[in-house]
């Protein structure tokens, strides 16, 4: 019988032994890899559709089944029993992200739940990407529909905007590259001191209003042409909040000549502007090449976007330990946080960004900007959640 073609990150739990007899494939970390016994007897391993296609189509020993060339078209034509469950993360590597995703947002939801205040954000958030909808044309799996809440702190959504506004940028870098050809890119992080979590709202405020007092500044603009800044919070170890920002800026060609600003001087402007009687922490590094990672300049500028554009809220600091403490802090959070805004741009980057309240459900589907996203394919492969296994399953039923 000819090996059917699969993509070979579709595994069963399965192996076949020598003796042709089906086993549990044991665990990387339960045999060393210098095992020879195991490596001796392991001649293949049997993904799971290919497990049922052979057992359930073979109808008679003598027919050899046609070999699959495109397992995505195979799925489509022909569906596996209802008995057999194929999973996602076993078809497509990449989107495997989805079941931990999806799961950070089923315990988010639950966090709601418990509290009247958000039942309506709990709601949503349960039927939140309970589905995706995939094109497969080229042998690849493209996500074409699925369904989203929109709730801030979503962590499905966050991830999904976080994505959005780094394809933004990417998208923007290359206009902007061939307008300043020779600017550079600098990385800043900007911190005050830990607040009370009910304190927030307002410590945000201020340091908004302490950004644009910056901004304005002489130093600030004989050097930067462009910047991008967002907010990040993070919860000490004793339940404060830690609001920062972190900031991309394109300066000039002069600025290391003429217009640099040293460390301690970043320090002493920020300090000013908030009108603080401390020195806060303050950070600020030129974006260049990783030289031991074979790293170019387009390389690390574009590790200084995901930096900058990811999450603001860790889905682990929403979620604590699961005690009444932990869901109070992530309670207030929600109060605090309540129509803030957490992303803006000025200068020659100011309209690299829409506004989180401005994507759409399709941006969100679209979230990477695939320019090879409208083909002409409108069949779709189906995959539905499921929160007791926490993993998204073919669901044929619900191809288009």
């Amino acid at each position: 019988m000819p090996k059917l073609n699969y993509p070979v990150n579709i595994y069963s739990p399965y192996i076949v032994t020598n003796d042709n007899k089906p086993a549990l494939k044991p665990c990387d970390c339960c045999i060393p890899s210098t095992d020879t016994k195991r490596n001796s007897d392991v001649i293949q391993q049997t993904p799971v559709y290919q497990k049922w296609y052979e057992q359930s189509l073979l109808k008679a020993p003598d027919v050899v089944p046609p070999p699959i060339t495109n397992i995505y078209e195979h799925l489509y034509q022909i569906p596996p029993s209802g008995e057999t469950e194929v999973a996602l993360s076993d078809l497509s590597n990449k989107d495997s992200i989805w079941d931990e995703q999806r799961f950070k947002t089923e315990q988010v939801g639950d966090i709601y739940s418990y509290n009247a205040e958000f039942e309506r954000y709990a709601e949503r958030m349960m039927d939140c990407s309970t589905w995706l909808a995939y094109g497969f044309s080229d042998d690849v799996l493209k996500l074409k529909n699925a369904n989203f809440c929109r709730v801030r702190h979503c962590p499905v959504c966050q991830w999904r905007r976080s994505l959005y506004w780094k394809a933004n940028m990417y998208k923007a870098y290359e206009p902007i590259l061939k307008e300043y050809p020779k600017h550079r890119w600098l990385f800043l992080t900007l911190t005050v001191k830990n607040c009370d979590i009910k304190d927030l709202r307002e410590t945000i405020n201020n340091m908004n209003h302490a950004w644009e007092k910056l901004r304005k500044r002489l130093a600030f603009t004989k050097g930067v042409v462009g910047w991008v800044r967002t907010t990040e919070i993070t919860k000490s170890n004793i339940g404060e909040a830690h609001p920062h920002f972190h900031a991309l800026l394109l300066v000039k060609p002069s600025y290391f000549s003429h217009n640099y600003i040293k460390q301690d001087e970043w320090t002493e402007l920020w300090k000013s502007c908030l009108k603080v009687d401390y020195d806060p922490m303050v950070n600020i590094k030129a974006v260049k090449p990783n030289k031991k990672k074979n790293h170019d300049l387009s390389d690390a500028i574009k590790a200084a976007i995901v930096e900058t554009l990811k999450y603001s809220v860790k889905p682990s600091d929403m979620i604590g330990k699961g005690t009444y403490k932990d869901n109070a802090w992530f309670y207030e959070l929600t109060r605090q946080c309540f129509k803030l805004r957490f992303i803006a741009s000025g200068g020659a980057l100011k309209d690299a960004f829409k506004r989180a309240e401005q994507i759409t459900n399709d941006d969100l589907v679209d979230a990477n900007k695939d320019e090879n996203n409208n083909d002409n394919d409108e069949r779709r492969l189906t995959f539905t959640y499921k929160n007791e296994h926490h993993k998204y399953f073919y669901n044929p039923k619900f191809n288009q």
